[in-house]
């Protein structure tokens, strides 16, 4: 598996421009899909239903990298939670949580780069926001439940999103609201195949990943938005990747009481 991309020193520099780039700096060209900047934000602003997040509402951001997107749910409940396999990218966030910015760089060509300062908009309140290591499909007890989870462009990159999915109506709220944004990009580098929630087919039959989403998360939620969100991703300044993701808004008809806790072996490096 390829996790090892994502404590890189270019991958921290490409999630944070990413999340946090200004325009003319992800895309410096009279040209361009300008309409697929600012990704993280538009996930949680175009997908949430904030007139029926309650007072008091908590917010869980699973596979949350640099942590944009955590941010952004602040604006609409008391405590947001973080969490992001990678270390490297919860410890940006963090220090973005902390100071409000953080200094990077990103490439221009080759070894050249340019610096640029992520920054975190004044009127969201930082201290709603916490992040923490953790692995989404073995996420830790006490975490407590929800009224919005978020999980963008996170199941395609896990080894077994069924199990990710199973554990989501012990976290949300009956009534609360599941956010999931995937450009569904099935690679056998990060998932089996035999794991995968779309993309193949047999003889008998095809699939694809929101067919598979609502098998898994059936009867427990009921899909009640779907949207089609473009994002870009520069490497540099003449190259990018640009995605059309699928996002879709569940809500939670059922909360259920946590089982008792999965003995396999997560995939969190060891603290000894």
């Amino acid at each position: 598996m390829h996790d090892d991309f994502y404590e890189t020193n270019k991958a921290l520099s490409e999630y944070l421009l990413f999340h946090y780039g200004k325009a003319d700096e992800v895309l410096p060209w009279g040209f361009g899909p300008s309409n697929s900047l600012n990704y993280p934000v538009r996930c949680i602003t175009e997908c949430i239903d904030a007139k029926q997040i309650p007072n008091n509402a908590r917010a869980l951001d699973l596979g949350c990298a640099v942590g944009r997107s955590t941010f952004e749910l602040a604006r609409h409940c008391d405590e947001s939670i973080g969490i992001d396999l990678s270390d490297g990218f919860i410890n940006a966030a963090k220090q973005l949580q902390k100071t409000g910015e953080i200094d990077y760089s990103f490439i221009i060509e080759g070894e050249i780069g340019q610096p640029a300062t992520a920054k975190i908009p004044n009127e969201i309140d930082r201290s709603r926001v916490s992040f923490e290591q953790g692995d989404a499909m073995f996420l830790r007890k006490g975490l407590g439940v929800f009224n919005v989870v978020s999980m963008i462009n996170l199941i395609d990159r896990l080894p077994c999103p069924k199990k990710c999915l199973e554990q989501l109506s012990s976290l949300i709220y009956t009534g609360g609201q599941l956010i999931i944004a995937s450009p569904s990009t099935w690679l056998e580098d990060y998932t089996p195949k035999t794991e995968w929630l779309g993309g193949r087919s047999s003889s008998d039959q095809s699939f694809q990943t929101l067919d598979k989403i609502r098998e898994i998360l059936d009867p427990s939620f009921e899909l009640n938005g779907k949207w089609d969100i473009p994002f870009l991703i520069r490497e540099h300044s003449r190259k990018y990747q640009w995605s059309v993701a699928m996002a879709t808004r569940w809500t939670c008809l059922l909360y259920t009481s946590p089982s008792p806790r999965d003995k396999r072996q997560s995939r969190m490096p060891s603290s000894a």
